[in-house]
């Protein structure tokens, strides 16, 4: 699970400051405020990974790739190319790690959180090059290990401490720089007798955003027929486009679910059609084969309980827009984080309320007796989805520890991101000017041309 982001001098953001990330952590706004591009960086760090380019400090993206941000000049912060873009990214390890220095029987540094800080420049052609990378190893609060590793002119070095990286026999050839924005060489771990482990740091890097899932704020319309032939996709899509595939493999694999400790567990389509139920926008629904033995299939709903089966385009467009964000967000691997934008849009105020309480679910999900540890990140403009989720917190139903909420101002050309403070009572004790409007400004207006009206009546 991540815990904590800290992003520098990209697009909107000189500095965001570190910002706590729970369980569920939500994040609102004002339109173009930049509260998405911190979601589209770490999308371009995923997409780095997954590259063979090793030389490529940081993909920022083209047409096939997750995100595509432009230019590196397009991403820097004024577009100041002296200027160093900077983040830095902590997660919680799904395994204790230990560092074993097999010079030194007895020197074992260990930890359950790893921290990487990545500092990135241009080169003489405007494209993003490592400045220095820095990994911490914390057992708890409590660094226990740290490696940095960068270039000062044309030299590169890697240095550790407390570990002291000893140089093989014979192997005193120069520091390569650092790879991608988080990788060391293989030649460079070569010229040390015991830096092994730095190949698990950058290993551990991979898997913390290979397990990050993104669905934008545009879902893709509702079809009349869905293919699925047997495949499990990754994800939903960014769109939402293989919600339904998704949905028919998490079934046939018999996924069972249930919504949190010793709570009913069902069917993974069951499950989903539950939570469709509750939100209010229909009274029943079901996928099905067009024929035996055919990879084509129909989603069919009830909007009442008397009212006639039809399919999903025949329906209100909020269904179709909400499926995938309630498919992603309990099909996601375990321990998965998911970024989504907007997984209200369309739907009505009763909805976005039972939708936070989907979300508070998703994080305390258990599947086959165990916790699915999923973390959400939502952006969001809903009014009623903070109402419900401070209500939560007030009930106990979800500990404020395990909430995190943001609201995003830009004014003058820079975002800045100010953390809400919830109390036990679920309220907000730092409630922003204007969070949601000035709903006094609108009572006063709307009293004074009552009165108004009703004196030229008279």
């Amino acid at each position: 699970m991540l815990v904590e982001l800290q992003v520098k001098n990209f697009k909107a953001w000189k500095d965001t400051g570190p910002i706590r990330l729970a369980p569920l952590t939500v994040v609102f706004g004002g339109n173009s405020s930049g509260k998405s591009s911190l979601g589209h960086l770490l999308l371009a760090m995923k997409q780095t990974t997954q590259i063979s380019d090793r030389k490529r400090a940081l993909h920022l993206g083209d047409e096939s790739s997750l995100i595509d941000l432009g230019t590196f000049t397009d991403c820097i912060y004024g577009h100041d190319l002296e200027s160093l873009l900077e983040f830095t990214l902590k997660w919680k390890l799904p395994h204790r790690l230990e560092v074993d220095n097999p010079l030194v029987e007895t020197e074992v540094y260990s930890g359950d959180y790893l921290s990487l800080h990545s500092s990135l420049r241009a080169d003489k052609a405007s494209q993003p090059v490592i400045e220095e990378i820095q990994y911490d190893l914390f057992d708890g609060e409590e660094k226990t290990l740290e490696i940095i590793h960068g270039r000062s002119g044309s030299k590169a070095y890697l240095e550790a401490s407390p570990l002291r990286l000893v140089h093989a026999s014979g192997r005193k050839w120069p520091v390569e720089p650092p790879e991608k924005f988080y990788r060391f060489s293989d030649r460079t771990l070569l010229r040390y007798q015991n830096a092994d482990f730095l190949a698990e740091f950058a290993l551990e890097t991979e898997r913390a955003l290979d397990d990050l899932y993104y669905l934008g704020p545009l879902r893709s319309p509702p079809r009349r027929v869905y293919q699925w032939s047997g495949d499990s996709p990754p994800d939903v899509g960014q769109e939402g486009e293989t919600a339904i595939a998704a949905l028919l493999s998490a079934t046939s694999e018999k996924r069972m679910l249930n919504r949190r400790w010793k709570k009913p567990r069902s069917r993974f389509d069951e499950f989903i059609a539950s939570w469709l139920v509750d939100l209010g926008v229909i009274s029943n629904f079901r996928v099905k084969a067009v024929a035996k033995g055919r990879k084509e299939y129909e989603v069919l709903v009830k909007t009442q309980p008397k009212a006639p089966e039809v399919k999903l385009t025949d329906v209100g467009f909020g269904v179709s827009q909400v499926l995938p964000a309630l498919v992603q967000a309990f099909y996601s691997p375990k321990g998965s984080t998911v970024w989504m934008e907007q997984p209200e849009i369309h739907l009505h105020p009763k909805a976005q309320s039972v939708l936070a309480d989907a979300f508070i679910s998703a994080t305390q999900s258990y599947e086959d007796g165990v916790p699915r540890g999923t973390q959400l990140i939502i952006e969001t403009h809903s009014e009623h989805f903070l109402n419900r989720l401070q209500r939560r917190v007030a009930e106990g139903v979800i500990k404020k520890e395990d909430v995190a909420v943001y609201f995003v101002k830009n004014k003058t050309g820079a975002a800045a991101l100010e953390a809400l403070e919830l109390d036990e009572d679920g309220e907000i004790l730092n409630w922003p000017e204007n969070f949601f409007g000035d709903e006094m400004e609108d009572i006063a207006a709307r009293t004074l041309a009552a009165i108004n009206r009703r004196s030229s009546q008279k």
